[in-house]
């Protein structure tokens, strides 16, 4: 077995930290997620279900394209938030995090993505590694990106759904839907 599933592996778990982060941090300091935010974390975790099929049933074309499909509507979502926000005078959404605020970070990494996912599919010898892997046959990394992104999406479905709930999300939530008052 060639080393690309495990390659696929870490882009999970390194989408599923970053996941794991903004979800935290969204309990941590107590904001909520504005509608372009969740649509960017839909964007992750679109990406990693692209390269979760690729630990899965192997590498493929149309596994990578589908992960820079995501990365291209994720960045237009977060580039949109990031020209919301860039008029002088206006206020940025949440707190920073290392002089930058979340939509533009998550609009440098869903670029990095692009590229990055770009280089790895031009490389043809991964492609002999086609199949099915059942559970018991995956190498360990592998089992825990299943298990880690797995948990992080399931984590960040209720809590959208708490936010949300059933209908359109508030332009700049509050509270949570399912806890008002």
């Amino acid at each position: 077995m060639h080393p690309y599933r495990q390659l696929n592996a870490l882009g999970i778990i390194a989408i599923s930290a970053m996941l794991t982060y903004a979800f935290a941090d969204q309990f941590v300091n107590h904001e909520l997620p504005c509608p372009l935010c969740l649509l960017q974390r839909i964007g992750f975790v679109a990406v990693s279900i692209g390269l979760l099929l690729n630990v899965t049933h192997g590498p493929r074309p149309s596994h990578y394209g589908f992960a820079i499909a995501a990365s291209v509507a994720g960045g237009a979502m977060a580039l949109r938030q990031v020209s919301l926000h860039v008029i002088p005078g206006t206020p940025g959404y949440g707190s920073p995090f290392l002089g930058l605020h979340f939509y533009t970070w998550a609009f440098l990494l869903f670029a990095f993505m692009i590229a990055a996912i770009a280089m790895i599919s031009s490389l043809p010898r991964q492609y002999d590694d086609l199949g099915w892997l059942q559970w018991r046959q995956q190498p360990l990394l592998c089992k825990l990106a299943i298990v880690v992104i797995t948990i992080i999406i399931s984590l960040n479905a209720l809590a959208a759904f708490s936010e949300c709930g059933p209908g359109t999300c508030p332009d700049n939530p509050e509270q949570y839907w399912l806890f008002q008052d």
